[in-house]
């Protein structure tokens, strides 16, 4: 298919909203030198595959997850999010605020072989693919393999040829670093393109909220609320020591994303750093049999996606959610790497015992295995096993 037909596909909403920053944009690209990154984000990724797959369900509040009463929403479409149903509510709630809400069960076969078609096109551009999850990417075209200059370009033929190709629609942020073309992909959701030049860059930062920036969650901006900083503007006016003497090891990042700067390349061999799985009950646990029952599936589960990539790991972290919803962690690391199978239960088991007794009931387990390396045919050193 042609460039011109491909752009053609792009719906007219879309096309408006990108050509307003066209001129500057191409300006500002084949003048500064700087990179050219897009960040593309599928559209309510899951719930739209299943709409798209099932007729049926399109047009509809869909909620990808279980319906059972201590289930968890894991997606939902645009007809449910206009109800203030999101990922991660609990289904309970989200059939409260829905009571029309439509349950269907995650395929996540389905949506990993619409993600590896959504990849090939990317690749058709540029090897500089850092996948962030299996519905977003980072993109470094600034030297694309179609010799196209203008980013925008590429992005609004990457967006046609997704719809064409899966039925499915993408949004596209554009910029300078990763840090702005994320936020960009979130401006003009769903099916949109969003340009920040380096001219816009520190200004467009400045305004935002920071629990809108990508590496500030919950807990960091709860933290700078109660240091007065709530907007792009109050991070700036941070000294560099004092957002480290408050945030650590991230404080220079805080720091520099203020200022609409963000060095960090795409990096088209970015690792897994940890396999995991976890499961909400119907009814709370309160003995460690029942939990170590419980458990045992979730570790197969790591341990068969590991074993298939040739992966093996040398931390394993229990997540335990109780019934009020407090939420603990406990981690182990061994020496050498986790083997066998068996080795993960004793591990995770050695881990669950630390939990109990409890006082209240178990509602959530999960378990996670990370430092994560890729097997040898022999191994230099197995775990020691000390717990």
């Amino acid at each position: 298919m042609s460039v011109a037909n491909l752009l053609n596909n792009v719906d007219t909403g879309a096309r408006v909203r990108a050509c307003g920053v066209r001129a500057a944009v191409e300006n500002a690209e084949q003048s500064t030198g700087q990179r050219k990154i897009i960040h593309i984000d599928m559209d309510a990724f899951y719930a739209s595959v299943e709409q798209r797959d099932n007729p049926d369900l399109r047009g509809k509040p869909v909620a990808v997850g279980s319906a059972r009463e201590r289930g968890v929403v894991a997606a939902a479409s645009y007809e449910a999010r206009k109800f203030g149903v999101r990922s991660a509510m609990p289904s309970i709630s989200a059939k409260r605020r829905c009571p029309e809400l439509i349950f269907v069960p995650p395929r996540f076969d389905a949506y990993r072989a619409v993600s590896q078609e959504i990849h090939a096109i990317f690749a058709e551009h540029t090897p500089l693919i850092e996948p962030l999850a299996l519905d977003e990417a980072y993109l470094d075209v600034t030297d694309n393999l179609q010799g196209i200059p203008i980013a925008t370009t590429i992005a609004e033929m990457i967006r046609a040829k997704i719809k064409a190709e899966t039925s499915l629609t993408a949004s596209a942020g554009i910029s300078y670093n990763k840090f702005l073309a994320k936020l960009a992909s979130g401006q003009n959701k769903p099916d949109g393109l969003f340009v920040i030049t380096p001219r816009m860059g520190p200004a467009f930062v400045e305004a935002l909220p920071v629990r809108k920036f990508h590496g500030v969650g919950p807990a960091t901006a709860e933290k700078m609320a109660r240091l007065g900083i709530e907007t792009g503007a109050d991070l700036r006016a941070q000294s560099l020591a004092y957002l480290q003497e408050k945030f650590g090891k991230s404080g220079p990042y805080y720091y520099w994303i203020a200022r609409g700067i963000d060095e960090r390349p795409v990096r088209a061999d970015r690792e897994r750093k940890s396999v995991g799985a976890e499961d909400t009950f119907a009814t709370d646990l309160f003995d460690v049999e029942s939990a170590r029952g419980e458990l045992r599936p979730l570790i197969e589960k790591v341990w068969r996606y590991c074993d298939e990539r040739s992966i093996r790991g040398r931390t394993v972290t229990l997540k335990v959610k109780f019934a009020d919803f407090q939420q603990i962690t406990r981690s182990r690391t061994v020496e050498g790497v986790i083997e066998a199978e068996e080795d993960l239960v004793t591990v995770s088991g050695a881990l669950l015992d630390q939990v109990f007794p409890v006082t209240k009931g178990i509602r959530l387990l999960g378990v996670t295995i990370s430092n994560l390396s890729e097997m040898r045919s022999e191994p230099d050193r197995q775990m020691s096993l000390t717990i």
